[in-house]
């Protein structure tokens, strides 16, 4: 089956950096693409950054551009969040995500909190 496993959340400060990990099984990674989502406390889950299968192509949302970059390794089937210039409001849940003939897959997500 789908398994999606995030991993490299905690605790950084404003202006702080953290790579998050997502490690994927039960299906041809290679094939799809995959994304990052994120849900705040009290808010609504949000798509944050989207790679296309072979990675030539990603997009994000505007709040992170130019400080987040989602990348992907088709050998280790796992795709990475690299965060920098970490704020306050990136606090949140971050989800790993794939779609898969029109279903959609969800890891447990990765706690990342942005605090002094």
């Amino acid at each position: 089956q789908v398994q999606l496993v995030e991993s490299g959340g905690g605790l950084v400060q404003p202006g702080g950096s953290l790579r998050l990990s997502c490690v994927a099984s039960g299906f041809t990674f290679r094939s799809y693409a995959m994304s990052w989502y994120r849900q705040a406390p009290g808010k609504q889950r949000e798509l944050v950054a989207t790679i296309t299968s072979t990675g030539g192509s990603r997009g994000y949302v505007d709040s992170v551009k130019g400080r987040f970059t989602i990348s992907r390794d088709n050998v280790k089937n796992t795709v990475f969040l690299q965060m920098d210039s970490l704020k306050p409001e990136d606090t949140a849940v971050y989800y790993c995500n794939t779609r898969i003939v029109g279903m959609d897959y969800w890891g447990k997500g990765t706690l990342v909190t942005v605090s002094s």
